[in-house]
């Protein structure tokens, strides 16, 4: 069975993915760091929004939604 990888923003709903890289600097990279997404965390996309931006995902315990231009920075995979 091979990994797939790719973006989080391309994550479909209701499925798992395991951070492999951020690809952000500076303070992009600190609040995404800070916000758990370390490489090796589990993400779960929950739902998207109405208007499909923001989309949330299950964090570490905690439910974030990130914006599509910040959640194609994260590298998954699945």
């Amino acid at each position: 069975m091979t990994e797939q990888i790719f973006s989080l923003n391309h994550l479909p709903i209701g499925q798992k993915g395991r951070v492999l890289s951020l690809v952000s600097n500076g303070k992009e990279r600190r609040r995404m760091l800070d916000l758990g997404l370390v490489q090796g965390t589990t993400v779960e996309a929950l739902q998207k929004s109405p208007s499909g931006d923001p989309i949330a995902y299950f964090i570490r315990g905690a439910v974030i939604a990130l914006r599509q231009e910040d959640a194609q920075k994260i590298l998954i995979e699945c």
